[in-house]
C-alpha cells in the first residue's frame, strides 16, 4: 500500500512538473499582421512557413486597406501593415504611426475584368470598350471607389479608358476585393473588376480581359512596421517577407515581386 501511494505521489509530482513546462507552441511569439484582403492566401501560407520554422505564430487580419488603416489609427494592436496602395500607408505615415525607415514596396499586382466561369461574355478592355452594354442591365462588382484600393484603381482605369461615365451608376460597391470577387462568383453580378491574383485563386470565375498597365497608377503594396508595436518577432517576420523563398510564394499566387 505504501509503495502504491509513493508511486502515485511521484506520478502526480511528475504531472505537475510537466504541466509547468510550456508547450513549444505556447513559447512562440505572436506577430499580428494587418494586410490587404488580396494577400490573404499568400500570407496564410507564409505565416505557416514562419511558424513551422519555429520563429513565431502569425495572426492575420485581412480587409480593405482603408479599413485596416483606420483601425490602426484607433489603436488596433497591429505590428505590421501591408496596404494594397500607397495612399493608406501615406495616411499612417503622416500620423507618425509607422516605424520611420521601415516602409518597403513589397509587391505589385495587375487588374482583371472577370465573369462567372460559365459566362459567355467576350470583351477586350481597351479605350471606349462596351462595358455598359456587356452588363446588359446587371451591375459591375467593384471595390468601393471612394476608399477601397482596388476600387480606386478601377475608377482611374475606367476614366482613362473613357467608360467611367457610362457605368458609374451601375456599380455594386463592396468593402474589399474579396467581396467584389464573391459577387461575381455567386453570379450576382455579370462582371467585376479585381486583382489578377484574386481571379487566379477562384475556379468559379474566369478572366475576361486584363487591364493595360498604363490605364491606372502602378499597383504597389507597401509594407511597414507599426510604431510602438514592433517586437523582435515582428521585425523578424518583416525581414522574412523579403527573403527569396517568401518571394517565390508571392509569385506563386501571381503577385509581381522585384
Amino acid at each position: 500500500m505504501f509503495a502504491r501511494r509513493a508511486f502515485a505521489t511521484i506520478a502526480a509530482l511528475g504531472l505537475l512538473a510537466l504541466s509547468a513546462l510550456p508547450s513549444r507552441a505556447a513559447e512562440l511569439p505572436t506577430v499580428t499582421v494587418y494586410a490587404a484582403a488580396s494577400t490573404t492566401d499568400a500570407l496564410n501560407e507564409i505565416g505557416g512557413m514562419f511558424a513551422a520554422a519555429g520563429k513565431g505564430k502569425v495572426v492575420g487580419s485581412y480587409a480593405a486597406s482603408s479599413t485596416l488603416a483606420k483601425q490602426i489609427e484607433n489603436g488596433a494592436p497591429a505590428q505590421l501593415f501591408i496596404s494594397a496602395d500607397e495612399k493608406w500607408a501615406d495616411y499612417l505615415d503622416d500620423k507618425k504611426l509607422l516605424v520611420p525607415g521601415s516602409r518597403v514596396a513589397l509587391l505589385g499586382n495587375r487588374m482583371a475584368l472577370i465573369a462567372p466561369v460559365d459566362s459567355k461574355i467576350k470583351l477586350d478592355v481597351a479605350p471606349n470598350f462596351a462595358l455598359a452594354a456587356a452588363l446588359n442591365g446587371g451591375l459591375l462588382s467593384v471595390g468601393d471607389p471612394d476608399h477601397v484600393p482596388v476600387g480606386i484603381y478601377t475608377k482611374a482605369a475606367l476614366e482613362k479608358l473613357g467608360v467611367w461615365s457610362s457605368v458609374e451608376f451601375m456599380l455594386a460597391r463592396t468593402d474589399s476585393v474579396r467581396a467584389a470577387l464573391a459577387f461575381v462568383e455567386r453570379g450576382e453580378c455579370p462582371l467585376g473588376i479585381v486583382y489578377t491574383t484574386d481571379a487566379a485563386i477562384d475556379p468559379k470565375v474566369r478572366v475576361v480581359s486584363i487591364f493595360p498597365e498604363d490605364s491606372h497608377p502602378p499597383i504597389i503594396y507597401p509594407a511597414a512596421l507599426v510604431a510602438g508595436q514592433e517586437t523582435p518577432a515582428a521585425r523578424e517576420f518583416f525581414e522574412y517577407l523579403q527573403t527569396p523563398a517568401v518571394k517565390d510564394v508571392f509569385r506563386k499566387y501571381g503577385f509581381l515581386v522585384k
